[in-house]
């Protein structure tokens, strides 16, 4: 079980690729705002192992929205308040999930389990980085390159 932010969820839903988050978690947790943020685009159906659930208000949840957009700062909160690991992959709101105790994994983190489980190989992998590149997702090519390198 984990909890997500928005950002990865768009590009695996952009991809038809939900299935590299079902292979390595039975279920994935979101904060309201993260799903009406992956609904934005389309009135999309949430996979039965996908669930959404409200952030309880807290003062870390009013502090965090200054400083991070209403989606990560409800996905931190509501990994906190489960004590669950949290899927995120903006720099800034990883960091400040890390200093709070929280355990991040990100696309290539997911991608990577993916790898280690056989449930994608190598190649299929490098397949769909490329594509989400070219879709527009940012990655540092040297992270993707550490993440070859330490299989």
């Amino acid at each position: 079980m984990i909890v997500s932010d928005s950002t990865t969820l768009i590009v695996l839903f952009d991809l038809d690729r939900l299935d590299l988050l079902a292979n390595v978690f039975s279920t994935i947790i979101i904060p309201d705002s993260v799903h009406k943020e992956i609904s934005v685009k389309s009135s999309i159906t949430l996979p039965s192992f996908m669930k959404v659930k409200k952030a309880k208000a807290s003062e870390l949840l009013d502090v965090l929205k200054n400083v991070l957009d209403l989606g990560e700062s409800e996905a931190i909160a509501l990994a906190l308040e489960l004590k669950l690991p949290l899927v995120i992959d903006e720099k800034k709101g990883r960091k400040i999930a890390l200093r709070e105790g929280i355990k991040i994994i990100g696309l290539l983190g997911v991608v990577y389990l993916n790898i280690k489980k056989e449930c994608l190989s190598e190649t299929e992998a490098k397949d769909f980085l490329d594509e989400a590149i070219i879709n527009g997702y940012h990655i540092y090519t040297h992270l993707i390159d550490e993440m070859f390198s330490s299989l």
